[in-house]
């Protein structure tokens, strides 16, 4: 699966806001050339809502585990909820891992390296063996972020800024 694939199959799924730092935009340096994916169906960038997922193409100074400084490496990572973390992981976000998973390793769904802890999912370079598994995480996190966005309307909020 390619970065573009990726981002394609995200937008298709409707309401997505596509965020992608770059020079001249006022994003911080380090986020150029990452992707973030929110829920957002009047396509206004929400301020104090996480994405629902991201692809990252570089080692972060506090997430070097994955290896992102090799050559067309990339991680995609999904906030799919505690149930599919459990399903993939075999543990609750909190609890320790009976193994511990090569963060590195490709075409992989393991925990994310540090957002694991609440509940997060990642895949480097998504291949054969995890492109139908990214697509139903990705399917369920949007669903999670669209199912929030709707609560928070319904409660009378309006559009969420959080």
């Amino acid at each position: 699966m390619t970065i573009d694939e990726i981002i394609s199959f995200v937008e298709g799924l409707g309401g997505v806001l596509t965020l992608k730092p770059g020079p001249g935009d006022g994003s911080p340096e380090l986020s150029w050339g990452d992707t973030f994916f929110y829920y957002s169906p009047d396509g206004v960038v929400p301020t104090t809502i996480q994405p629902f997922a991201t692809i990252v193409t570089k080692d972060y100074p506090e997430d070097k585990s994955s290896r992102l400084d090799r050559p067309d490496v990339f991680r995609v990572n999904v906030a799919a909820g505690k149930e599919e973390f459990i399903r993939w992981t075999g543990h609750a976000p909190r609890e320790p891992a009976a193994t511990e998973a090569d963060p590195s390793a490709a075409d992989t769904v393991i925990a994310h390296p540090v957002y694991g802890a609440q509940g997060w999912l990642a895949v480097v370079n998504p291949g054969p063996r995890t492109a139908a598994a990214i697509h139903e995480l990705l399917r369920t996190a949007h669903q999670l972020a669209r199912s929030r966005y709707e609560r928070r309307a319904d409660a009378g909020q309006g559009r969420p800024t959080a």
